[in-house]
């Protein structure tokens, strides 16, 4: 009754009122039956991709532990082989950058291993049956807040999973369809990857949906804090101070609102670009725990402190052939330092006939070395969806896979460019002349 009698005396009176956030209408998101639901994927495998399963895992207990939400409302995506994999020298545990205390533990894995692909990703956001892993679907509906959060390695319209490519032509046909079938009020995307602006660059505003990237849509995003002792990164930049932000400001959640927070967090990611797309208006003006719930009673607060995260940092593609090297210098072994040597030799050659096939591509397809180079320049928007999946598709298939040869991604735009002059058929056609390295 306060505030609506505070309302209409600002109208009366003609002026502005700006009212507390944890106090105003937008707390009372979710409307009355309504629910929040979180999706949390970490798209990759691999030890040295071990910072992918770390920000999940610190994410998950975030969201059900200190936040409120409930357990049967998060889905979690995660191959599960960082844990218990033979490179562990903690088995059973996974370390998080902000504290140094394992996550790993009270993690409820929903899809594990070949589980964690784009189709089962997709077919949980349209709520389809599932009848693998924990059975676990999204169930939202038109009361409902939705909050997604995709970790792994991307390209130009494209974001990874251990064996496939979610591409953007797919993603925005499943957002369209969760749009029109009523199963969110807003839903609020996360995403730390590689050139993860450019899934979301031409999101309707219209759709209730806001992204928040940790790159733009030209550039990579990057891995912090390294642990020389386990030979790995225990984070990635752009995730780890989102997170520290809001455990700085737990459990007052409602006093930060999503547009605060990208401002804060773009400001201590100095690798890449955090970005915004979507809708600009409606939700950054929501608190952020409207998405990611609030603080609970039964947790006593402890001081966060922010941390500098920065002092050890390396862009995505390259984290690989850096724990190659790291491992090199540390093994005293004659043969294992032979495989290591003749892996980084390896991969150091096919990161550079990588692009020498790319330039052989666009030079067939244009016709000329110096129209070629216009498409190398830099990204150009994806204006061509369809193209952009049926080249890369061919490429992955007959060339190389971005999983086990992530540096690839760095150039790959180069190729997907064309698609904003040229007709898939004839790039593909280059793809399979070109990819002759077997």
């Amino acid at each position: 009754m306060i505030r609506i009698t505070l309302i209409a005396v600002c109208l009366v009176l003609g002026v502005q009122c700006l009212l507390p956030i944890e106090q105003g209408i937008l707390e009372n998101q979710p409307e009355a039956g309504g629910q929040i639901w979180a999706v949390i994927i970490a798209g990759s495998n691999n030890w040295y991709n071990y910072r992918h399963q770390s920000d999940v895992s610190h994410l998950y207990h975030l969201l059900t532990k200190k936040h409120g939400i409930p357990k049967k409302n998060v889905i979690t995506f995660m191959y599960n082989d960082i844990a218990f994999n033979e490179e562990n020298p903690y088995p059973g545990t996974i370390i998080n950058a902000l504290h140094g205390k394992d996550v790993y533990e009270g993690v409820m894995i929903d899809y594990m291993n070949k589980d964690v692909s784009p189709e089962n990703f997709l077919a949980v956001l349209q709520g389809k049956r599932m009848r693998i892993g924990s059975m676990k679907t999204l169930k939202s509906g038109p009361k409902d807040m939705v909050f997604v959060n995709f970790v792994d390695h991307g390209g130009p319209g494209i974001l990874g999973f251990p064996a496939g490519e979610l591409h953007l032509k797919d993603l925005t046909a499943t957002l369209e369809f969760m749009q029109s079938s009523k199963m969110y009020q807003q839903m609020l995307w996360y995403v730390e990857a590689c050139y993860s602006g450019s899934m979301f660059e031409k999101l309707s505003a219209d759709w209730n949906i806001t992204a928040h990237t940790a790159a733009n849509t030209d550039e990579s995003s990057y891995a912090c804090v390294k642990d020389d002792d386990i030979g790995v990164y225990l984070g990635d930049c752009w995730s780890l101070n989102w997170m520290n932000n809001t455990e700085q400001i737990w459990p007052n959640l409602s006093s930060e609102t999503v547009q605060q927070q990208f401002d804060i967090v773009k400001k201590m990611t100095t690798e890449s670009h955090a970005s915004l797309y979507g809708d600009l208006t409606y939700i950054p003006a929501q608190p952020i725990s409207v998405f990611m719930g609030h603080g609970t009673k039964d947790e006593k607060p402890e001081p966060v402190r922010a941390i500098d995260i920065h002092h050890h940092r390396t862009a995505t593609p390259d984290v690989m052939l850096e724990y190659y090297r790291s491992k090199l210098d540390k093994s005293e072994n004659a043969e294992e330092q032979k495989q290591l040597e003749e892996l980084i030799n390896y991969h150091v050659r096919t990161e550079g006939k990588v692009q020498e096939i790319i330039e052989e591509i666009s030079h067939q397809v244009t016709g000329s070395w110096e129209v070629s180079q216009v498409f190398s320049r830099t990204p150009q928007q994806i204006r061509h969806p369809s193209c952009n999946k049926d080249v890369l598709t061919a490429f992955f298939g007959q060339c190389y896979r971005m999983q086990s040869h992530p540096y690839i991604t760095k150039y790959l735009y180069k190729m997907t460019n064309l698609c904003n002059a040229y007709g898939s058929k004839v790039i593909v056609d280059a793809v399979l002349d070109n990819c002759n390295h077997n």
